[in-house]
């Protein structure tokens, strides 16, 4: 396991702000070499501190206007099992287990109120083990 560094961090951040961002970029910012930045991300990559590059999109201009977090609560031994089979739904960008509130909790985009309650009663609520449902739309994202 690898440790990571000042320097480490300020790479990840100029990544987090623009993946995109040029190698040479970086070293001229960091004042070190191109090399020094190719070897150090190659390093984050392997050690899996980079989990992998992305994309951000706007859900907006892709048509999704509704964004939900949705908390679930299921039978104890089947919370993993559910949880893997919400990974599946391509409308589901996040699911986390949880310890607070709800035992899994998911985000959802859909492209309408109509689609999000659908996709929660005809998928999610039929799945076997699932107890109970509680969404909660989100007005505005402030940080993302």
């Amino acid at each position: 396991m690898s440790t990571v560094d000042e320097t480490d961090v300020k790479i990840l951040e100029m990544l987090e702000e623009d993946g995109r961002r040029s190698f040479t970029e970086m070293a001229e910012k960091l004042k070190v070499s191109e090399s020094a930045i190719r070897k150090r991300v190659s390093t984050l990559l392997s050690t899996g501190v980079i989990k992998k590059f992305t994309i951000r999109v706007d859900n907006v201009k892709m048509g999704l206007n509704t964004v939900a977090i949705v908390g679930i609560d299921v039978e104890s031994d089947k919370m993993l099992e559910i949880a893997q089979l919400l990974c599946n739904n391509r409308e589901v960008k996040c699911v986390a287990t949880s310890s607070g509130d709800h035992m899994i909790m998911l985000e959802v985009w859909a492209r309408s109120g109509k689609e999000l309650s659908k996709l929660i009663s005809e998928r999610i609520a039929k799945m076997d083990g699932v107890k109970k449902i509680c969404p909660a739309l989100i007005l505005e994202k402030l940080k993302d």
